[in-house]
């Protein structure tokens, strides 16, 4: 970490509003007019609309993350956690991955922590459930999904072999469908190659407290994408609930009880309890106050977006809705790092008239359910066009392709996709990676010592 008398912009997260407003500050700015840091445990941030095609294996998952380094080169990235930040002094304290955790000044402050799963003290989900919020998990869920077909297919045991063959998913809004549709669609390819494991054979469920799913295309579309995951076999279970989960027992409130060795869960996001510990305005259920400049209420040199800030709508509120705030997705964190980064910029140079507010107008959303399958609902003015099916899979890959952050990361995915027009995905799993010295540690360890033989009573005599 470097020292530097000149004004320091502190961004603490590296996700996606994190990654854009730095981009964006660091074009705008002159040169050597500030120094921006960025903090985040890991070092690169990670496009999460395209984890459920890597946990399908149609996009590698090294494309779809940013290394934050490589495309902030000019910023400090700072590999840690902002654990307090004191306010009035205008310091944070970070906590390194090794190490003293050291004290950082700073002169503005970006809020960009995004958001965390959001769980609930059910009974064994903290030791059987996969979560899907980051590149990690959806590599460990291919992994283990193709891990229960090779158990199933190797074994004897009709209960092993039942409850590796049951795929439980909690949560039916984007991640969740999104999640579910394109694993079925992966362990239905796998199939082929198991002579003992058929479609037919495996359990897809599908839970959640709504009473529709994919609720953000809107009723028609979510009722369409009902059925089509209907009708692919997978069992819908709505406006009920997971009781508990102990030792794979899964227990629905609505009373079906079942055991499955795959629980994902994937029932919405809230904003990173961290925020707690840095002295902000925080709203009801615990997002960053914004104003509609997306400075933080009461601290104009400090500024929040994306999932973890609350923002006001302000195309809902001119339309009579006072409560209309932006959702938490990827369409709005985009833009709003862009107004974000502006407006640290007009701040730092006292230009408080050019704060500009941030204001967007809601242009639809896409969603895909596996190979050639998805709906989308676009936004034109006062028209909605709704499609479903292969177009919408399309319109779905063509908009988040096209989102993905630089033109390295682009080129990639649409690169696999490509690829996967000719080939067939891998069905391979590598359970091992996540240990990966485990075979080496048994090799290596010290032989245990022979056990001491017992002393054999001497021959009496003759």
């Amino acid at each position: 970490m470097s020292t530097t008398e000149r004004p320091r912009i502190l961004v603490v997260g590296g996700g996606y509003v994190g990654l854009y407003a730095a981009r964006r500050i660091l074009k705008k700015m002159r040169y050597g007019e500030a120094t921006v840091t960025v903090v985040d445990p890991r070092s690169y941030m990670t496009y999460q609309p395209f984890l459920p095609e890597a946990a399908a294996g149609s996009i590698s998952p090294r494309h779809v993350v940013v290394p934050l380094r490589r495309v902030l080169p000019k910023a400090e990235v700072l590999t840690g956690r902002v654990t307090t930040i004191d306010q009035d002094r205008k310091v944070a304290t970070v906590a390194p991955l090794v190490g003293e955790a050291y004290e950082l000044p700073f002169d503005y402050l970006v809020i960009a922590l995004g958001a965390v799963s959001r769980t609930f003290p059910i009974p064994g989900l903290a030791e059987n459930g996969i979560g899907m919020k980051g590149v990690e998990e959806a590599i460990g869920l291919r992994n283990h999904v193709l891990e229960q077909l090779d158990k199933a297919d190797s074994t004897t045991d009709e209960e092993i072999r039942r409850r590796a063959l049951t795929f439980v998913f909690i949560g039916g809004g984007f991640a969740g469908a999104e999640t579910i549709g394109e694993v079925e669609d992966m362990a239905r390819d796998a199939a082929k190659y198991y002579p003992s494991v058929k479609r037919e054979d495996m359990r897809f469920i599908l839970v959640d407290a709504a009473d529709k799913i994919l609720p953000e295309v809107g009723p028609k579309l979510g009722t369409w994408g009902k059925e089509h995951l209907a009708s692919r076999g997978i069992e819908i279970h709505l406006s009920t609930s997971m009781d508990s989960c102990v030792d794979g027992h899964v227990v629905l409130k609505n009373g079906l009880e079942v055991d499955a060795n795959t629980i994902v869960w994937t029932a919405g996001v809230k904003p990173n309890p961290a925020l707690s510990r840095f002295g902000l305005p925080l709203g009801p259920r615990g997002h960053v106050d914004t104003l509609p400049t997306l400075q933080i209420k009461d601290m104009p040199y400090a500024f929040a977006a994306g999932d973890n800030a609350q923002v006001p709508d302000l195309v809902g509120r001119a339309a009579g809705n006072e409560n209309a705030w932006c959702p938490p997705n990827a369409q709005h964190a985009l833009r709003q790092a862009k107004v974000l980064g502006d407006n640290v910029v007009a701040a730092m140079r006292g230009f408080e008239a050019g704060q500009k507010p941030y204001k967007h107008a809601n242009k639809g959303a896409v969603a895909g359910l596996g190979l050639h399958k998805g709906v989308a609902m676009i936004v034109m003015g006062k028209m909605k066009i709704k499609l479903k099916g292969r177009l919408a899979w399309y319109m779905h890959r063509g908009y988040h392709g096209l989102a993905m952050p630089t033109w390295n990361r682009k080129i990639r995915i649409f690169a696999d996709w490509t690829l996967g027009m000719f080939l067939k995905r891998e069905v391979v799993s590598l359970r091992a990676m996540e240990n990966p010295r485990e075979e080496f540690y048994e090799a290596a360890k010290p032989a245990p010592a022979p056990a001491a033989k017992a002393e054999q009573p001497k021959a009496k005599a003759s």
